[in-house]
């Protein structure tokens, strides 16, 4: 089953259920997905890559992030509480994120395979790293994890 299918799913079971909070998000979620598909020029949803949907609900994910750092320094808090109940309904369909503790023995074996040395030979170890864990770690983690170990 696709995670277009799934989002698709959730989407009925909170309507049927009447969850209001779960379904205004997951249909921002759909929306999202149908502006991706017409950016992108594909007719059918089914054509449309899990990867590009991992990466479109990252971004979500992200910009919800900013804006509960807004809410927080606004106080605002109703808003603030609202941004997280979202984050939560959208990481449901992420990939499970590994630990900083998990990120960071991966980190240091990656700059050992990679022979990183200096804080010039960042980009290589992220790269290596992009292509094999891009979708379970969080980039802005791994950049601090790596300067701290190339210092």
């Amino acid at each position: 089953m696709s995670l277009h299918s799934k989002i698709e799913t959730k989407l009925s079971e909170a309507l049927k259920a009447q969850d209001k909070k779960t379904y205004s998000t997951l249909r921002l979620i759909i929306a999202a997905i149908k502006d991706l598909m017409i950016a992108k020029k594909i007719k059918d949803k089914s054509t449309l890559p899990d990867n590009d949907l991992v990466a479109l609900l990252k971004k979500m994910v992200k910009q919800r992030n900013d804006s509960c750092e807004a809410y927080k320094k606004a106080g605002r808090k109703e808003l603030l509480d609202n941004e997280m109940s979202e984050i939560a309904i959208i990481n449901k369909f992420l990939p499970k994120q590994l630990t900083e503790e998990e990120m960071k023995k991966i980190c240091v074996e990656k700059i050992k395979q990679v022979g990183a040395s200096t804080i010039k030979d960042m980009g290589k170890v992220i790269g290596v790293l992009k292509k094999e864990y891009s979708d379970v770690m969080d980039f802005s983690k791994v950049s601090q994890i790596i300067k701290e170990n190339l210092k």
